[in-house]
């Protein structure tokens, strides 16, 4: 059989926790991973961070503010891109792609809307290297949920681990990767991951995070309050599914305190995992859970 031909890729990620951008090289023939390479984190700083917050919810990159945003983005991306290149030792003409998936800022695949900012051509000249991005609509459009994209990358990841593996990402929103002995995957968001809480958090601290669970520790579970959050009707709903990063309001929050709301919400997204479990198509043999620049093993 003849081998596939390989090359050298940089991932780009801005997330819905919208700390900043995370920037990845990998070697790849397009089914494995054949070498990892370095990789480079910009964070945002509170101005653009505050500017990009005040886009989310919108549906097209019409009017001059999302305009400005979406161009901003892009230069930190390029920013982003050209230090890997840099700090690896490689010019541009080495590396075959970049994958630009930009900035998502409202997903609806129920109503066939996803929109992520950011312009892969500009990005392209910046950098001098080819850029593939909008990697979600082509899959909404057709009916699909143009989420979670993790998975692919998670399917091969775990070639060499004894399946079946769930592969959990608690990212702004949590997503878990179910593989099957064969290689086969089901994937679906399983609810809320750092977002609410970094808003509820902002909301009543004016702290962008709960740096280590601090706020939390000191809280307590409101058991009526999570029992009506679990409630929501996506839970009830068979995979494929995905979310929005505001899919879920504080309204059953109004009367609990920072900690106790904190505490709330992070079980909140455990019990949602929990949930998630519940609907997968056989126990895995373990789990990885990820997100935050870590994995456990269990």
């Amino acid at each position: 059989m003849k081998s596939l031909q390989t090359m050298r890729a940089i991932g780009l990620m801005s997330g819905t926790s919208m700390d900043g951008i995370d920037a990845a090289l990998i070697e790849t023939n397009g089914d494995e991973i054949t070498d990892f390479g370095g990789s480079v984190e910009i964070p945002y700083d509170d101005s653009f961070r505050h500017q990009l917050r005040g886009v989310m919810g919108r549906k097209a990159e019409v009017d001059a503010e999302t305009l400005a945003v979406t161009m901003e983005l892009t230069r930190l991306h390029g920013v982003a891109a050209n230090e890997l290149v840099a700090q690896s030792g490689l010019k541009p003409k080495d590396i075959g792609v970049v994958g630009f998936h930009g900035q998502t800022v409202f997903h609806d695949p129920a109503a066939g809307i996803t929109c992520q900012i950011g312009d892969g051509a500009e990005l392209a000249r910046m950098t001098g290297i080819r850029v593939v991005n909008n990697f979600r609509s082509a899959d909404v459009a057709a009916g699909g949920e143009g989420a979670p994209l993790a998975p692919v990358y998670h399917v091969a990841l775990s070639r060499f681990l004894e399946r079946p593996v769930a592969i959990l990402n608690i990212g702004g929103v949590a997503n878990v990767t179910w593989v099957s002995p064969d290689g086969g995957a089901v994937a679906f968001d399983t609810g809320p991951g750092n977002a609410l809480i970094d808003d509820w958090v902002r909301l009543k601290t004016n702290q962008m995070m709960d740096v280590d669970g601090q706020l939390a520790r000191r809280g307590y579970v409101d058991q009526g309050v999570l029992d009506k959050l679990l409630k929501h009707s996506y839970f009830d709903r068979p995979y494929p599914k995905s979310l929005d990063r505001d899919a879920f309001s504080f309204a059953a929050l109004e009367d609990l305190s920072p900690e106790n709301g904190a505490a709330t919400l992070a079980a909140f997204t455990t019990h949602a995992v929990l949930k998630a479990a519940q609907q997968l198509p056989a126990s895995p043999l373990q789990w990885l859970i990820c997100g935050g620049g870590g994995i456990i093993v269990c």
